[in-house]
């Protein structure tokens, strides 16, 4: 954690930027099991589905976008070689 905020030292940001990323699409993630957790729990009606559906389709969204923003590419894009190997591991 020291060397996250280490002035002048190569890749602090993008590490930092990693980190944070990586846990808003985690808290997106849970966001959207709950959603789909209540959806299943309630009575279902209209409103009760299409609420619920409406905010994972943003969430959705938002976690692809911030997804392109963490990897600096499109989805479609191949990945540089120095990458290649982690994008498995995702």
């Amino acid at each position: 954690m020291r060397d996250l905020f280490a002035i002048g030292k190569e890749g602090t940001y993008e590490h930092y930027r990693h980190l944070l990323a990586k846990r808003l699409l985690l808290g997106l993630d849970l966001l959207v099991a709950a959603d789909v957790i209540r959806t299943v729990a309630l009575e279902a009606t209209l409103r009760n589905v299409a609420v619920p559906a409406l905010m994972v389709l943003v969430r959705a969204l938002l976690s692809w976008s911030i997804y392109v923003e963490m990897k600096e590419r499109w989805l479609w894009q191949p990945a540089p070689h120095s990458e290649a190997g982690m994008d498995q591991v995702d």
